[in-house]
């Protein structure tokens, strides 16, 4: 993002208040709990934002849910302080209902598609079609997927709908103390199913596409101000930023679809 983009970005209504007073405040520490999914246009964005604002991201990477020590809900639960959450809509909204969220300020970030990859060098499965994404998980040696929202489609409802769920129990895995790129890049599984976004950054892995669209699971990500954060108003201010037309582009190219804007 230029200079320019900066300085048009702060003349727009919806952030002129809210970067006035990040200004005007000084910089301070946000603290952020971020699942997989947005990660990689969240590290885009970072410098921008903290150019722009003089405050400081403070970003840790956890799965939307799950009761593993590292997820974002367990997080919360044992008191780990946190500014803004940005995950998974739905267990956004579980953990409003369990007052984890401060009230009325969740907003919707992007659309995100499914897809797999493969350790680089090794042979792309075909799965444009719903028989050859079975097939290829038949013969895959082993397979991995996250215990967030996209794994527990994977392996509670689409193995089950195509009649392969037991053929996959003995040779898929739900990870959720790492991201499952790195898993397949260093070699420990064959394939990785996972949102399209943690998939492309990773390297030493290469993308063999996204889930046929009769199977596919479209997940919103969105974003809230955590209950009791220590920043609130900054907090505030980063949604916003991420929520801007200017976040648009590290939103495309993380592979996502940014929210339509009301």
């Amino acid at each position: 993002m230029s200079k320019m983009s900066i300085v048009r970005f702060l003349t727009m209504p919806v952030a002129v208040g809210l970067f006035f007073f990040a200004s005007a405040a000084g910089a301070v520490e946000i603290k952020v709990l971020i699942s997989g999914g947005f990660s990689a246009a969240l590290a885009e964005l970072k410098p921008e934002f903290e150019r722009a604002t003089g405050h400081r991201l403070v970003i840790t990477r956890a799965a939307s849910m799950g009761s593993a020590p590292e997820t974002i809900p367990s997080r919360l639960q044992r008191g780990e302080p946190a500014d803004v959450l940005v995950m998974v809509g739905d267990a956004l909204e579980e953990l409003a209902r369990q007052g984890r969220v401060a009230a009325g300020t969740r907003i919707d970030l992007a659309l995100s598609l499914l897809g797999m990859s493969v350790r680089a060098g090794a042979p792309k499965p075909d799965i444009k079609t719903v028989e050859t994404f079975k097939r290829a998980m038949l013969e895959a040696k082993s397979v991995v997927f996250s215990t967030s929202a996209s794994g527990v489609y994977f392996s509670s409802k689409l193995f089950l709908q195509l009649g392969i769920a037991d053929q996959m129990k003995a040779k898929s895995r739900s990870i959720g103390n790492e991201p499952v790129g790195p898993m397949v890049a260093r070699g420990d599984a064959e394939v990785a199913l996972a949102q399209i976004s943690e998939l492309l950054p990773v390297k030493g892995l290469d993308y063999a596409g996204p889930l046929p669209s009769e199977i596919q699971m479209v997940t919103v990500f969105s974003g809230a101000v955590a209950a009791g954060a220590g920043e609130p108003q900054a907090a505030r201010a980063l949604l916003e930023f991420l929520a801007s037309p200017l976040a648009a582009p590290a939103i495309v190219k993380s592979a996502m679809e940014p929210m339509k804007s009301p």
